[in-house]
């Protein structure tokens, strides 16, 4: 068996993925294989009214798609009735053409809400999810809802000739199709909740995506990997009183009363990797207990250290922060190494700017190497330094010709 899913994973990775995660069971251990996916190099799209089956299926482009028959409210009759109808007629158009041809009893519009939070819709460019939502100033109907009458009135004439004495009158007649009017689009955090409702997980991306930068250079460790610890007595042992930091998207937050009467909060947040959850007594609930809000981007330093019962051991929290203020607060220094090939005149505009603009205490420094002739200039700020922010992040991100250490303060 060992020898046989080897080879299937090796020669056929995604329909074997694509296998795992149709038979993972929880929402935990599919974000655990989607993210070996995206380790493997197989992307895991969001579904696609033309392309999911009820299952997770692998694409013509070797993609795997997440089924229609995971979302929240959608029905399994509903799924079927879209599939099957795509099987035997086609791709749809539009949503016009779908709505035409997959409106009904079964097809309502629970399961229609179901696809346009997940992105299911996506494929027709001509609108964004924001518009399905959306009711204009003056009117009573969203564009779901102008939709849905749309198709409800196409079926009725269609029906309706089809039933007529007079044998030659067309099947179906023009109607023109309704006016979806404009509006501002979802931001990727709205998008990413609508789809956490549908899906149970985040398909476009996750709110930590904007914290890469954080993720990478600020010493904090996967949850994946704290779990590991947390979960083994011998572990929190050998690393008692080493100091942990770990990040996260808060998911879930509980405040409770003890049978005494004394308050205290459970904490669960989650990373790319894995979820944990802490719990917070005395002192420590009441300084944080302003953190306890689902949404929230924490994170969290603390140790582990003696239970009150003997050879147990402990996560004491010593402080909780938002993510966003990481890269203000503990940025010491920036210190870039590139060759010098690397320095363009683009490159020396945006650094002078964004130092420019963004004044602070982060000394910045550059080791600009030439390793063939073993020569190495340095270059660094003295009396003026800067604020770590958001464009500089992306720009050392995104530019793969240099490599950065980030000095944190303690």
């Amino acid at each position: 068996m060992a020898y046989q899913t080897a080879y299937l994973k090796a020669h056929y990775p995604s329909e074997y993925m694509a296998a795992v995660l149709n038979h993972a069971g929880s929402i935990d251990k599919i974000t655990f294989f989607m993210e070996e996916c995206k380790r493997m190099g197989i992307r895991v799209l969001g579904p696609d009214v033309n392309e999911s089956l009820k299952g997770f299926a692998v694409n013509s482009r070797g993609e795997i798609r997440f089924g229609l028959g995971g979302l929240k409210g959608a029905g399994d009759v509903a799924v079927d009735s879209v599939i099957n109808e795509r099987k035997q007629n086609g791709p749809y158009k539009d949503i016009f053409d779908f709505i035409k041809r997959s409106v009904s009893r079964s097809v309502n519009k629970k399961s229609l809400e179901s696809f346009a939070y997940s992105g299911a819709f996506d494929c027709f460019p001509q609108l964004h999810r924001a518009q399905y939502f959306n009711i204009p100033d003056g009117e009573k109907m969203s564009g779901l809802e102008k939709i849905i009458g749309y198709g409800q009135v196409t079926q009725n004439i269609s029906t309706g000739t089809t039933n007529t004495l007079f044998g030659d009158l067309p099947s179906e007649m023009n109607i023109p199709t309704p006016k979806i009017a404009p509006c501002e689009e979802w931001t990727l955090t709205e998008k990413l909740g609508y789809e956490k409702d549908v899906t149970g997980m985040f398909m476009s991306g996750h709110p930590l995506d904007h914290f890469k930068f954080e993720m990478k250079y600020y010493g904090i460790m996967q949850l994946s990997d704290f779990n590991e610890v947390k979960e083994s007595n011998t572990l929190m042992q050998s690393n008692a009183g080493k100091p942990f930091r770990i990040a996260g998207l808060v998911i879930d937050a509980q405040h409770r009363t003890t049978k005494t009467g004394r308050s205290f909060g459970i904490l669960a947040f989650e990373d790319l990797t894995g979820k944990t959850e802490l719990a917070l007594f005395g002192e420590d609930y009441m300084k944080f207990q302003h953190y306890l809000d689902k949404g929230k981007n924490i994170m969290v330093n603390g140790f582990f250290k003696q239970g009150w019962k003997p050879d147990t051991y402990e996560f004491k929290v010593g402080s909780i922060t938002l993510l966003e203020t990481a890269k203000q607060s503990l940025t010491k220094s920036i210190e870039i190494n590139l060759h010098p090939t690397a320095i363009s005149g683009e490159f020396v505009e945006f650094i002078s700017s964004n130092v420019r603009n963004n004044p602070g205490k982060t000394s910045l420094k550059f080791n600009v190497i030439e390793p063939r002739d073993n020569l190495k200039i340095s270059m660094y700020t003295t009396d003026k330094g800067f604020t770590m922010n958001e464009d500089m992040a992306e720009f050392l991100l995104n530019n793969l010709d240099i490599e950065i250490n980030v000095g944190l303060t303690a």
